[in-house]
């Protein structure tokens, strides 16, 4: 009984060891959440605060709305994505899971910032 004990928490160790993606699918998550937050910047700039005026246009309220959420969710995945990154040189830097996590946060509100800047 105890070595298929062992057989089976060694299989289940090795069916759920992590699994790094492939390169290329973090480059193409990037470059799909960096078109989507553009869409959604674009979108916001064509619209204007001066048409709530009218109550005809509440209605039209829905798209500006979705390319605020899409934007957003878009924005965060990019900045976690970015700042996952360089989770292997910040954890070798750390000397304590605080110092750490200071470094995690730090770097995500440079990534953040970057991009903010770059839809300027």
């Amino acid at each position: 009984m105890t070595e298929r004990t062992i057989d089976i928490e060694t299989m289940l160790r090795q069916a759920l060891a992590p699994v790094e993606p492939p390169a290329e699918l973090k480059l193409r998550l990037e470059t799909t959440l960096g078109s989507l937050v553009d869409l959604a910047a674009d979108e916001l700039e064509s619209w204007e605060l001066a048409t709530l005026s009218d109550p005809k246009n509440w209605v039209r309220l829905g798209r500006p709305a979705a390319a605020a959420v899409v934007g957003s969710a878009a924005a965060v995945g990019l900045v976690v994505l970015r700042t996952q990154r360089n989770r292997h040189r910040r954890r070798a830097q750390s000397s304590n899971v605080a110092e750490l996590a200071l470094r995690t946060l730090r770097d995500g509100g440079r990534e953040a910032r970057k991009l903010l800047d770059d839809l300027h």
